[in-house]
């Protein structure tokens, strides 16, 4: 019985006494008690989020090709200059506006950077931008360089030899008329612009391709549509299709050049081969539209592709890429990446990460 009793009371004792023994002993792992010697070797990290928004527009040259640029449609411009390993933003903070819808690269003057802001892909939730930005040191600093009413801008297009030669294809404001659209034309590095294609205050440039062996030839897509909070306007009857010869001097309608659909034409990607300058090819949004391929630089076309899966939500795609070296490789993005090798007939699927392409 007795050792019992002083069993019980040693327990007592040591439930009381214990905790407050033991918090008088310093920590083993006490805060700013480590070897820096273990840390010298971590480096900071990015933990999300992982993505800098949607994009559309990207672009590099051949002779940096490890350093390219791609347009965020809500979270500016970024750059890599490891072949896409690792990136960085490069416009936060230098520009007043975030949406990027288009990216052109001087191939004589790699350091000559243009951005086209405001998205022209008329989904429900697009951001408008405020004109055109440069940059002459490949993106460390930027100017804004005009066009802030155009709002919405498709594609920049820079003479491959002349990087003072600047093209903008400007689809306007989204959501309602306005005169700040088409193509423009500088011929001061972006100090001043001429509107050198304008089709109404309701349809706007979509597209622009330059011949890149005669860069005086050249295409345009006008598109008419809108939108409104409540509904998608994806193609008017002033949509067109358009030529210039004299580096957009004058231009010439051939939307209706035989092969090409009748009635509304709708929304029109572009482009034209480096292999062959008479070889273009369209993709047309119409009823009766497809993948056409003309060669002879627009003067007649053929439908050459049916395929609806470079067809689907066509105001939101639309988007076709000569081959540079290769007159019948043509490649479409839409929900899949699509490959032909066949000047257009048939196509082959990419593996690409996402299911979303367009530049």
């Amino acid at each position: 019985m007795k050792a019992w009793f002083i069993a019980l009371f040693l327990i007592a004792l040591t439930a009381l006494t214990g905790p407050s023994l033991y918090a008088q002993q310093p920590p083993t792992n006490a805060p700013g008690k480590y070897d820096p010697a273990l840390f010298n070797a971590l480096r900071w990290r990015s933990i999300g989020p992982s993505r800098g928004g949607r994009s559309i527009a990207c672009a590099g040259t051949a002779s940096r090709p490890f350093e390219y640029y791609f347009g965020a449609t809500g979270g500016g411009l970024w750059k890599t200059g490891d072949g896409g390993l690792t990136w960085k933003p490069v416009t936060d903070g230098l520009i007043k506006s975030s949406s990027v819808g288009a990216v052109a690269v001087s191939e004589s003057n790699p350091d000559v950077v243009f951005i086209g802001m405001g998205e022209t892909e008329l989904r429900g939730n697009i951001m408008q931008g405020d004109g055109v930005y440069k940059s002459t040191d490949a993106g460390k600093t930027w100017t804004h360089v005009g066009l802030a009413d155009t709002h919405a801008i498709s594609r920049i297009r820079i003479h491959p030899t002349n990087p003072q030669l600047v093209y903008v294809s400007a689809l306007g404001h989204p959501y309602g008329p306005n005169d700040e659209r088409g193509i423009f034309r500088s011929k001061d590095g972006g100090k001043s612009w001429q509107k050198v294609l304008f089709r109404s205050n309701h349809s706007g440039a979509v597209d622009l391709s330059l011949d890149p062996r005669n860069p005086q030839v050249m295409f345009a897509a006008i598109w008419d549509a809108y939108r409104t909070s409540w509904s998608l306007s994806s193609g008017g009857p002033e949509s067109g299709l358009f030529k210039s010869t004299d580096g957009g001097d004058t231009w010439t309608e051939i939307t209706r050049n035989p092969g090409l659909p009748k009635g509304i034409i709708g929304k029109i990607g572009l482009s034209v081969s480096g292999a062959d300058g008479k070889r273009v090819y369209a993709i047309v949004e119409a009823e009766d539209g497809g993948v056409f391929v003309s060669d002879d630089a627009g003067a007649t076309w053929k439908k050459i592709s049916e395929d609806r899966r470079l067809r689907q939500r066509a105001f939101y795609y639309s988007r076709i890429y000569a081959d540079p070296k290769a007159r019948d490789t043509v490649y479409v993005l839409n929900t899949g990446f699509y490959k032909s090798t066949d000047g257009g007939k048939t196509y082959k699927t990419i593996r690409v990460p996402h299911g979303d392409n367009h530049d």
